[in-house]
């Protein structure tokens, strides 16, 4: 197990150089190929070309673009100082760069945008675990039912709606006309219950987006296993029909269920956009669609390599969770 674990974090390792390195050349190469300079994304258009020219060279703009690779990994790290002449600016570590817009660096208005994500993605996993692995498991187990046949359609319209209808729906309802909530964010620390009343209908828009496909797959998996010559021999052994679900079915079931998650919770702890844009959370997605709006390339490829972390990290995580809810993970 020692080994998987070090084969797996070794592997995480080269996956995140290989990203960092694409997605630093898509964001560095792609606009001089396309004639545009990124000095000029920093000083604006009507600047002078020595300010221009100055800029280039205190963003080592006119560097190979592995040695600005290399500048930028080792920024990560140890810090950088972006120099030219007596202009000095240091960027201590990690160092993402600094914002085209506001020159500001970008790791601050990272780590003052994450809690936001983490809140709004932590809150709804739990509701669409709980919500969508329950109704499938029912709808399972009482196949053809009403209540297989309700929790599949609400499940099939969840599926089909869009974030941003939902979302907006809910906000019309319960915000605006109810006046039930009110979606002002505030934070956790600053007022804890203004912070879960501006999440609550985040939570309840996702986690109803997301339900409805672990309720399916749930559903569809549990239809499966339960055909399968160890469930009949646990019934014929005399064991109770909840052990047999609880002890035997759910441990299978589980496999899929975890694959799924680390996609769906990696990508977005990576920034709901949608979800943030239409309750206006300033969370990691709506700091994307501002700098996109903006141009801002270091901000852009922060919040990128943010997004690719958490999508890593977290199938690593499921990865090591195969070995506890699946034994034959332990004895391959």
């Amino acid at each position: 197990m020692l080994a998987y674990v070090i084969r797996r974090l070794f592997a995480v390792i080269m996956m995140l150089l290989v990203v960092t390195l694409t997605t630093f050349a898509i964001f560095f190469m792609i606009p001089k190929w396309a004639g545009s300079d990124p000095a000029l994304l920093f000083v604006g258009k009507q600047s002078d070309p020595e300010a221009i020219e100055g800029i280039r060279q205190k963003l080592s703009l006119d560097d190979p673009l592995l040695v600005q690779f290399w500048h930028f990994i080792e920024g990560l790290f140890v810090g950088r100082d972006y120099a030219n002449g007596n202009d000095v600016t240091h960027c201590p570590a990690p160092c993402f760069g600094y914002s085209f817009r506001t020159e500001q660096a970008v790791w601050p208005q990272l780590t003052d945008a994450m809690p936001v994500t983490l809140s709004l993605a932590a809150g709804a996993c739990v509701l669409w675990l709980v919500g969508g692995v329950a109704a499938g498991v029912v709808s399972a187990l009482r196949r053809g039912t009403l209540w297989d046949r309700a929790a599949m359609g609400v499940a099939l319209a969840g599926v089909s709606l869009p974030i941003y209808f939902t979302g907006l729906l809910s906000l019309a309802v319960f915000s605006y006309q109810l006046n039930w909530v009110d979606v002002d964010y505030k934070g956790l620390g600053e007022n804890p219950g203004m912070w879960f009343q501006s999440l609550v209908l985040p939570w309840i828009t996702l986690a109803f987006l997301y339900a409805a496909t672990y309720a399916r797959l749930t559903r569809a998996t549990m239809l499966e296993i339960m055909g399968e010559d160890y469930i009949r021999t646990a019934r014929a052994k005399g064991l109770r029909e909840r052990v047999v679900i609880g002890r035997h079915a759910m441990r299978s079931t589980w496999t899929p269920i975890l694959t799924l998650l680390g996609l769906d919770l990696g990508a977005l702890l990576g920034g709901a956009v949608l979800t943030e844009t239409t309750y206006n959370l300033p969370g990691l997605g709506r700091l994307a669609v501002t700098a996109i709006s903006n141009k801002d390339l270091p901000v852009i490829l922060g919040v990128t390599l943010m997004a690719a972390l958490f999508i890593v990290v977290a199938n690593l995580i499921v990865d090591l969770l195969y070995a506890v809810v699946d034994p034959r993970v332990r004895l391959g």
